[in-house]
């Protein structure tokens, strides 16, 4: 049986960079064993970067592919050493959607590669009752590390890749066969 991992894209910058990491990524993605994407670019979904009373009908529409995920894989940049606002806005949104899944990241940025955005969002993810993947992908000075065809120059990004996703399907399929035994209680 196959497990849904949602596929955040966490930029809505005009002019991102992020296009170009999720692209790789997803490709990647695609050919790893049992796993169906759903890929949720912020950008396209508008997500508001700002919470109010109601979800709008952006949210709305967006709840239910989070609340079907077995797992998730968050891609994020850094802006000033921490996750863009509308990355914020989509987790604080929701609540159950996250609880008992496991959350793995693939960051990119300047001089740490995105990786001090994925240490926030760890404390935020814990929160909400979620486990995060201890190793994941990041990409640091990342505007230098693709090259023309958006692939990275990197040999090891293929093998962090696989490891992520490897852990993240053990994660997703042991929580996913618990919260059938045994519904979570947060």
């Amino acid at each position: 049986m196959s497990l849904t991992v949602a596929v955040i894209v966490g930029s809505t910058r005009q002019g991102r960079f992020a296009e170009t990491v999720s692209t790789w990524f997803t490709t990647r993605a695609k050919a790893h064993d049992g796993l169906r994407l759903d890929v949720i670019d912020l950008h396209d979904a508008g997500i508001p970067d700002r919470l109010t009373d109601d979800p709008p009908a952006a949210v709305q529409a967006v709840s239910p592919r989070l609340a079907a995920a077995d797992a998730f894989v968050v891609i994020t940049p850094e802006y000033n050493h921490s996750y863009p606002a509308s990355l914020k806005a989509l987790i604080d949104w929701h609540f159950t959607e996250w609880q008992a899944k496991p959350v793995a990241f693939v960051s990119y940025g300047g001089i740490s590669g995105g990786l001090r955005a994925v240490e926030h969002l760890r404390a935020v993810f814990a929160e909400l009752h979620a486990v995060t993947i201890r190793d994941g992908v990041a990409f640091p000075h990342c505007w230098s590390r693709f090259d023309d065809t958006g692939s990275p120059a990197d040999p090891h990004a293929d093998q962090a890749v696989e490891k992520t996703l490897d852990q993240l399907t053990w994660w997703a399929q042991a929580l996913r066969d618990a919260r059938a035994s045994r519904p979570y209680a947060a």
